[in-house]
């Protein structure tokens, strides 16, 4: 998970902090040397971490922290503030042009995820912002590259323009005029990449740009490349003047350095963060939330906007209705396993959750194949059957184990756990906290154990 080794590091210089009550300068200065390791471990530029260790040590040290009545709570919170203001201060927002297209040139090193990544920001404009995106494919060099953008495209029902292996600038320049001419109001430009930074690269990228003067130029850059993305990052600005940052793969990087680095470094902010593989997990980077998880705030707005993305706005008020009638059926149980699978796994959430660490639920999530058999048994009921379960008779049972390629014991084994279900939320609606919950939650805090639904 993104920033876990610095999250921890920080958690257990704070914790030092709490336990003296009042804090000396030394105390203070203890406390800086192990935020300054711990950074430098995080792979963070060594003059990012020299700046920011001497800002927060410069106002820690202050009368007015020293002599208050939690000294460390106010260090948390400078802290806090000094890392928002080096990741960015604010969210950026993409600009769009007033008179459309927006045209969005996406650069950088092959292998960072243009292409995908490019597609993902298209689809999260498509959904959010009512956008009807276009996808331009200007990588004439990287074999398969022009049908990997089709494929993505088709996956996320975004057109794709596309000339074959001729000139980028006149791919670029052909895409702008087709946008018009059919009602697109932004157009996405997967420029190529190469292995490393050179002026052969940099001459077309100048050319294109030349030729379509885009509304934005995103560098796209890899987390897990550390210190290198930085690097990569000033030599694109230096060359292109670009206007913010797409950071690809934040969920495999445990140290965290580029986010910390690239703004501090090139002055241009991180817009957009790809947090996983699927074409969805894309997340606008938000510089405060990021700096609450870090310090093991949680980021509650974020894990809100995730849910509103994926509940259905609807079917949660009919639930709700349901839930206060003690009508809760098994197609009700079955679209909010659907709904909560789709918010990604439980690690992820954990992360969003004031004092939960996402490593204690590292490899937690929903288990495919139970999610599999439950929807093929529900699915082979009645519509009456889901709505009543005790109408399941001996029969019925076995009807339903044949239909869903199941056994009777597997149908069993799923009422049970509504029944089980049922029970706690009727409790829960009646004003009541279940007498057995503490018996369902695991050792020390781990996680709900819900014998055996499929966490």
């Amino acid at each position: 998970m993104a920033f876990e080794g610095l999250s921890e590091k920080l958690s257990a210089a704070f914790k030092k902090l709490r336990g003296k009550g009042r804090l000396s300068e030394a105390d203070v200065k203890e406390a800086m040397r192990e935020i300054r390791l711990a950074l430098l471990e995080a792979d963070v530029s060594f003059k990012v971490v020299k700046q920011f260790v001497a800002q927060v040590t410069e106002k820690a040290v202050g009368a007015d922290v020293l002599e208050a009545l939690s000294p460390a709570q106010q260090i948390i919170k400078i802290v806090n503030q000094e890392l928002t203001q080096l990741m960015g201060g604010s969210a950026a927002k993409l600009e769009i042009s007033s008179k459309p297209p927006t045209v969005i040139m996406l650069v950088g090193l092959q292998g960072a995820g243009k292409t995908t990544n490019g597609a993902k920001l298209a689809g999260l404009m498509k959904k959010q912002s009512g956008k009807r995106p276009l996808l331009a494919a200007c990588d004439i060099y990287r074999p398969a590259a022009i049908q990997q953008l089709e494929v993505v495209g088709r996956q996320l029902d975004i057109p794709v323009f596309q000339m074959g292996q001729t000139n980028p600038v006149d791919i670029a320049r052909a895409a702008v005029e087709h946008a018009k001419k059919h009602g697109n109001d932004m157009v996405f430009l997967d420029t190529a990449g190469r292995l490393h930074v050179d002026e052969e690269l940099m001459d077309e990228l100048r050319a294109i740009k030349a030729a379509v003067e885009p509304t934005e130029i995103l560098l796209v850059v890899d987390a897990m490349i550390g210190q290198d993305a930085v690097n990569a990052a000033k030599a694109f600005d230096d060359a292109l003047d670009i206007d913010g940052v797409m950071l690809t793969k934040l969920d495999g990087d445990a140290r965290g350095g580029a986010a910390l680095s690239i703004k501090a470094v090139t002055g241009k902010p991180i817009k957009f963060v790809g947090v996983g593989e699927k074409l969805d997990q894309i997340e606008v980077f938000h510089p405060d939330r990021m700096a609450n998880r870090i310090l093991g705030m949680g980021d509650m707005l974020s894990l809100i906007e995730k849910a509103e993305q994926n509940f259905d706005q609807q079917k949660a008020l009919e639930l709700q209705e349901k839930l206060r009638k003690n009508k809760f059926t098994l197609t009700d149980f079955y679209d909010q396993m659907k709904q909560l699978k789709n918010m990604g796994s439980l690690a992820d959430i954990a992360g969003m959750l004031p004092g939960v660490k996402a490593s204690d639920l590292e490899g937690a999530g929903m288990d495919e194949k139970l999610m599999q058999r439950m929807e093929a048994i529900i699915l082979s009921m009645t519509p009456a059957e889901r709505e009543d379960p005790k109408l399941l008779n001996s029969s019925r049972k076995k009807r339903i184990a044949a239909g869903s390629g199941t056994q009777v014991v597997d149908v069993n084994r799923l009422l049970k756990q509504f029944e089980m279900l049922q029970a706690m939320t009727k409790q829960f609606t009646g004003g009541k906290m279940p007498k057995n919950l503490r018996r369902m939650m695991g050792k020390k805090g781990r996680g709900p154990r819900m014998g055996g639904l499929p966490f």
